[in-house]
């Protein structure tokens, strides 16, 4: 289990100090996937390399499996690192080393004898898919391919965790949902634990179980990804997760309702029981949804007819049926600005 308690770091530099995280406190237990986002800036690659002691808090406790990181020696600290695998944004492979020889390197670092660790290295280029480029040069990989032999040499010391900085910000959607499949696979075979750094929330509601939202060098909401996902609380998460939607100006006149969707089953019509059951026309203004194992998660925005009668007839259904909205006042620009939702 990864602990972080109270964590601070603080920059000099000529023009005075520049705080980089500021009584960051979270845990990570042991198995899961865990995500960490937040806007450019915000802090969270340098939160990851205070895991590992790569940056050294000012202040506060970096605790991995009941140990706490600043009081290790040397060697300790070493033989800890060794148990923390990292991939990064980009790749950082030896370009004048095969994917091999790569894969090789940090067994060759840590003495293992030179037979064995090419025994492990065609067994973890067998399980990232590479088996037939072990004699290739980074030159000749594509992105994807990199982003594999990263992963196969970061596993190469049987790591407990590892630890993924932007890992895919350089990839294709493709790609990007190639990669994070692997990384899901490596978690469920291996049992490691994961720690994914990301802007992205596509990456977020792909693989993690948790995620810790950073802003301006705070966190500022932890959860369960669906809870995240579903009712946002702080402004960083409405951003990232609930996009701010501009409809024109043209379209007045007419109440609208927000439905959020929190888990229901993704083979629920919500609109179209509602329309059918009511018996009155809805105009689909914006629509966001999307599917987490088998459940609706997002966000439904519609124009109900000018008749006030007929939009009764509409929220009297959700109302009965348990369906969560809210109804969106103002002008067009504030749809999409609410973020709870009642029924």
């Amino acid at each position: 289990m990864i602990e972080l308690r109270n964590i601070c770091k603080t920059y000099k530099n000529k023009k005075g100090e520049f705080t980089a995280l500021r009584d960051v406190s979270l845990t990570v237990s042991d198995g899961e996937i865990f995500g960490i986002i937040g806007l450019s800036g915000a802090g969270k690659s340098t939160l990851v390399r205070c895991i590992n002691y790569l940056e050294k808090p000012t202040s506060g406790q970096v605790i991995i499996d009941g140990s706490e990181v600043r009081k290790l020696g040397k060697k300790e600290l070493l033989k800890l690192r060794q148990n923390i695998g990292m991939i990064f944004q980009g790749f950082n492979l030896l370009e004048q080393r095969t994917v091999l020889k790569n894969i090789c390197f940090p067994l060759e670092i840590a003495g293992v004898p030179k037979p064995e660790a090419k025994q492990k290295a065609r067994e973890l280029l067998e399980l990232v898919g590479l088996t037939d480029k072990e004699t290739s040069y980074p030159s000749q990989l594509s992105g994807g391919q990199k982003q594999r032999v990263a992963i196969a040499r970061a596993l190469a010391s049987d790591p407990k965790y590892l630890l993924c900085d932007e890992a895919t910000s350089a990839l294709d959607p493709d790609t990007t949902r190639s990669i994070l499949e692997l990384i899901r696979e490596i978690n469920r075979r291996l049992g490691v634990t994961v720690v994914v750094i990301t802007h992205d929330m596509k990456v977020i509601d792909k693989i993690c179980d948790r995620v810790a939202v950073m802003d301006n060098s705070v966190v500022t909401e932890i959860g369960a990804v669906t809870e995240v996902f579903s009712r946002p609380q702080s402004e960083t998460a409405k951003k990232l997760i609930l996009p701010e939607l501009k409809i024109s100006e043209s379209i007045t006149g007419s109440e609208r309702i927000r439905i959020v969707y929190n888990g229901e089953s993704s083979f629920t019509p919500v609109v179209a029981n509602t329309i059918l059951s009511s018996g009155v026309p809805l105009n689909i203004l914006y629509a966001k949804t999307k599917d987490i194992d088998g459940k609706a998660y997002g966000e439904l925005v519609l124009q109900l007819p000018d008749d006030s009668r007929a939009g009764e007839k509409v929220k009297s259904y959700l109302d009965t049926n348990g369906v969560n909205y809210s109804v969106l006042e103002g002008g067009a620009d504030d749809v999409g600005d609410t973020a709870e939702a009642v029924g």
